[in-house]
């Protein structure tokens, strides 16, 4: 995309008030999520056993849990481990989907056709369930869950890049590379993959949220986040448990969970509406 056009593209999505709400709103999130350390009114283990399952207060803003820690801090904390699984795993999805679309697209023939064959297959396993049996045979390590919910995440943005790729490789800027002798890695990496960016931009806001979803269903199981550090699925496990005599342990973390997810929403919708062709045409 040229200069003009990622310029339209910014215009378009300032005008969308709602993507604009979920960029500041993510954008603050990641800043306080950065700054926890500094700005947790307590530690994330600090128990004080007097007061277990204390309502929200002045003194502790969202209540405490079971075991006397503060619940507003295990928030902070927790937002920190699932918002860096959400972005690393991503991460993730990305660089191996970009790499294997824009090989597979610009290559063709008999190697595209194995390579999308592969993707196929591979769209046919139950991908959660590989994530639990290396969960389980590995150990909950939180490097491996970055990589495992990543690697689940790949397969769509495999195909994404290898359309766009499709499509661009017949152009006259590549067609002129060729002749000239640049080598394909280089007509990929500096002339396909670049271009074919704002499609994968969209699409990683709209991943970000489901590996959030995915480490949050694996945290609720037991798989996820060791104790005593906690994630947004993790503090909502827990508060599933005393949900009948304190519904605020549930409430809180299920509610900033959400409107996370609906923020990356916005934006991603608000993306992907700001970088259509066609909507440059307006």
């Amino acid at each position: 995309m040229s200069n003009s056009l990622w310029t339209d593209a910014w215009h378009r999505l300032l005008k969308n008030k709602l993507a604009v709400f979920g960029a500041v709103f993510i954008s603050l999130e990641i800043l306080i999520c950065i700054l926890t350390p500094w700005i947790a009114p307590y530690g994330f283990e600090t128990q004080n056993l007097e007061l277990t399952l204390a309502k929200p207060s002045m003194v502790h803003w969202f209540g405490t849990d079971n075991l006397g820690r503060d619940l507003f801090t295990r928030i902070l904390y927790g937002g920190r481990i699932s918002i860096t699984v959400g972005l690393l795993a991503s991460l993730v999805s990305v660089v191996v989907g970009v790499i294997y679309g824009a090989i597979s697209g610009f290559v063709g023939g008999k190697t595209d056709n194995i390579l999308m064959r592969i993707v196929d297959l591979l769209y046919a396993l139950p991908f959660i369930f590989l994530v639990i049996i290396l969960m389980v045979y590995f150990g909950r390590n939180i490097l491996l869950l970055f990589v495992a919910l990543g690697l689940t995440q790949w397969l769509t943005m495999a195909r994404i890049v290898r359309g766009q790729v499709i499509s661009l490789k017949q152009k006259e800027f590549i067609e002129a590379a060729k002749s000239i002798g640049v080598r394909t890695r280089s007509i990929i990496l500096r002339h396909l993959i670049p271009n074919a960016l704002g499609p994968v931009i969209v699409y990683l806001t709209l991943t970000i949220p489901s590996v959030i979803l995915e480490e949050a269903f694996l945290s609720f199981l037991g798989l996820g986040v060791q104790a005593p550090m906690a994630s947004w699925g993790t503090l909502i496990s827990s508060g599933v448990e005393v949900m009948e005599i304190a519904p605020w342990i549930l409430f809180f973390p299920a509610f900033m969970l959400s409107l996370t997810l609906f923020s990356l929403n916005f934006l991603g919708d608000g993306l992907r509406d700001a970088l259509d062709p066609k909507g440059a045409k307006d």
